[in-house]
């Protein structure tokens, strides 16, 4: 099998619509020669029916990363399925409606901790769990929304996405002793579920489109992917604890 991904076993999370990033990466890493297999939080029959539209419908394994105890079976579960991962994709981030939209200053600690949760902390409890599975030359893949500016309506998850840029460099740090790295994709606003459950996010659009040097497909999530799959391919060898830009530029310009 030829590809960028031949032979490569990964574990992709975060494929809830065909519209994420997380299903692009599913599908070019397939056409690329890996075997994938997703995890699903909720309502697992909607991951799997989604599931069926890549070109090969991966196994599909329930996994709430608040759950310590599905954290603790995730290797024994993947092992039904593959006998050892290179790759881990972690696209996971959720914070409740009061932490986003504007309402920063007065969002409640409980809120805010499960937005931490979820989007941050998760990305390391996903790496340790997966850690039994992985050797040298494993990747850890994340994806970010550029966290060093404090962008309108992102609020709370914007300090979450900071945290994650910290958390994969100390997973770097700590990983690569094992010769396992760490990389987040910063991708620019995508018409992506998760974007739109964020009130007032479309007021990054327009503003993208116009300003980025290279312009901005806002339906485009392959752009993203392409890169997710760099990382987790032998390409970077020695890359570790880096973000990778996929905006269009916005970031070098800025606002």
């Amino acid at each position: 099998m030829s590809g960028l991904l031949a032979g490569k076993r990964l574990l992709i999370t975060g494929v809830i619509t065909d519209q994420s990033i997380a299903f692009s990466t599913a599908r070019l890493a397939q056409e690329q020669g890996a075997t994938v297999v997703l995890t699903g939080f909720g309502r697992l029959s909607l991951v799997e029916r989604i599931a069926k539209r890549l070109p090969e419908p991966p196994p599909v394994i329930e996994l709430d990363v608040q759950n310590a105890e599905q954290l603790a079976g995730l290797a024994g579960k993947v092992r039904e399925h593959v006998d050892g991962l290179d790759g881990v994709v972690h696209s996971i981030a959720f914070a409740p409606q009061s932490a986003l939209g504007g309402g920063f200053l007065d969002a409640g600690w409980e809120d805010v901790s499960t937005a931490l949760h979820v989007s941050t902390y998760s990305y390391k409890a996903l790496a340790m769990a997966a850690l039994p599975l992985m050797g040298r030359g494993g990747s850890v893949v994340g994806l970010t929304f550029d966290a060093q500016y404090a962008w309108p309506v992102y609020d709370w998850m914007g300090v979450a996405k900071a945290g994650l840029e910290s958390a994969s460099r100390y997973l770097a740090l700590h990983l690569g002793k094992q010769g396992i790295r760490s990389n987040l994709v910063s991708a620019g606003p995508l018409r992506t579920m998760a974007a739109k459950s964020i009130p007032g996010f479309e007021q990054f659009e327009d503003e993208w489109v116009r300003k980025a040097p290279l312009g901005w497909d806002l339906g485009d999530q392959d752009a993203a992917a392409k890169a997710v799959l760099m990382l987790l391919s032998d390409w970077f060898p020695a890359t570790t604890g880096e973000i990778v830009h996929v905006d269009g530029g916005f970031h070098a310009v800025g606002a």
